[in-house]
């Protein structure tokens, strides 16, 4: 029987490395196995924040990409702000060497009130007719977008209603209830403009589907319709030959980018106190940062005499930092200290639970990935200032790590598995299909 096909809007696509390219390029890995054909239809040439070349490798065989012409202002705002031209732009507002001055926060004015609904606007025109006109001569079962960026909702809403093709709308992030929208210093107006094309994605998607419960619950008071949650998840095949524990050092790894509001500072005070109470302990420590940092953050450690305890990795390709992170006394999941923060499961989480290493949650206690902690009993979750649990937790931990009996769950977490929630999206495909 032959698969039928589904098309996928994706502005992040290898070589592109970072957090936004995981989801889709796994389920385009596995959809094969339940009787879809992905194509990918991304930007040519985008402006990638990173580059992993290893990602590569889990692009299916033959499978097609249509590549569409975009036009990106990062020249522009490189120029405007005095950064060198080969210098990424990162997302998230997050600022390696300094504070932004005046002219980034200009940037960041443009970038909400003039660029809606976000700075891949101007894919959207050239995107739809260059989708249109190939689906004029080909055919697809469904549409996918996967934002953000949010315009490929807005390529994919086009193309939907011209051919009369099923759309399911995938949110790895919130639009309006981003945790940096409110810094986009928004006028009434363009405010308004969001959410109104915000509202009608999510009104005329056929299926709409984001990460957590609490998200999908804001996003329905928003549409006032179901969504579906499907979360972020784990491959099997990354983490296979990786180097155990050794116990030479008390290392807290963090994966991924920190930004100003993931900046765990009560861990940093917690750990400064340790430091001054229990002798060896500072020698033992190990803070290992993988991924772009915000400046805020190296302040933090430090302000807290940290500093000479800490590996700073800018980037590694997804392989190494997974490998790296396997080799921790304990992973640190710092969530975003904003109002959105009990929807948050940063998708390291999932690698995580795969790596079986305890993991510190910094952050809310009662939200969606402190209720993940919990069900497979795979670290703890603290406050954003809870010094005292922090403080406890980590000297259990020490305490672990000096009897060298530091371990993690064992529980299975096969739901979290890629090819697991893979089916789950080929699940709604079908259905939304089904309807037409």
């Amino acid at each position: 029987m032959p698969r039928k096909k589904v098309l996928i809007i994706t502005y992040y696509w290898p070589p592109s490395g970072g957090s936004g390219v995981q989801r889709w390029l796994k389920f385009s890995k596995y959809l094969r196995d339940f009787g879809w054909e992905p194509i990918i239809f991304k930007p040519e040439k985008a402006e990638y924040p990173e580059l992993d070349h290893s990602l590569s490798r889990d692009v299916p065989n033959n499978i097609e990409v249509i590549n569409s012409p975009i036009w990106e202002p990062y020249q522009l705002y490189k120029k405007f702000t005095g950064r060198d031209k080969n210098q990424k732009v990162q997302a998230g507002f997050i600022n390696e060497d300094k504070e932004p001055g005046k002219l980034e926060k200009i940037a960041i004015w443009l970038r909400g009130n003039i660029f809606i609904p976000d700075a891949r606007r101007f894919w959207i025109r050239p995107g739809t007719k260059k989708l249109n006109n190939w689906l004029q001569h080909n055919s697809v079962d469904a549409i996918v977008s996967t934002g953000p960026p949010h315009s490929t909702h807005l390529i994919a809403m086009n193309a939907s209603q011209k051919n009369n093709i099923p759309w399911l709308a995938d949110f790895r992030d919130p639009w309006t209830q981003i945790d940096f929208y409110d810094k986009l210093m928004l006028t009434k107006r363009s405010d308004r403009k969001h959410k109104r094309l915000e509202k009608r994605v999510l009104q005329k998607a056929s299926q709409v589907v984001t990460v957590s419960p609490a998200w999908a619950e804001d996003l329905e008071q928003i549409g006032g319709r179901k969504v579906n949650v499907i979360t972020n998840g784990f491959d099997t095949s990354d983490f296979v030959d990786l180097e155990d524990y050794d116990y030479q050092k008390f290392s807290i790894t963090h994966l991924g980018s920190m930004n100003q509001d993931r900046n765990p500072e009560t861990l940093w005070k917690a750990l400064s106190s340790i430091c001054e109470e229990q002798e060896g302990f500072r020698d033992n420590l190990q803070i290992k940062l993988i991924g772009k940092t915000d400046h805020s953050v190296f302040k933090s450690i430090e302000e807290n005499g940290l500093t000479q305890n800490l590996v700073n990795f800018k980037y590694l390709p997804h392989s190494e930092a997974i490998n790296e992170a396997k080799k921790s006394a304990v992973l640190l999941l710092a969530l975003n200290n904003t109002p959105n923060v009990q929807g948050i499961i940063p998708g390291k989480l999932f690698e995580y639970l795969a790596l079986e290493r305890p993991i510190l949650c910094t952050g809310n206690i009662e939200g969606d990935s402190a209720k993940i902690l919990t069900k497979t009993e795979s670290g703890t979750a603290v406050g954003f200032e809870d010094f005292k649990a922090t403080k406890d937790q980590i000297e259990k931990w020490y305490k672990g790590f000096i009897d060298k009996k530091l371990q993690g769950s064992g529980l299975s977490k096969n739901q979290f598995s890629r090819r697991s929630l893979t089916e789950g999206i080929s699940l709604l495909l079908n259905e939304m299909t089904e309807e037409k």
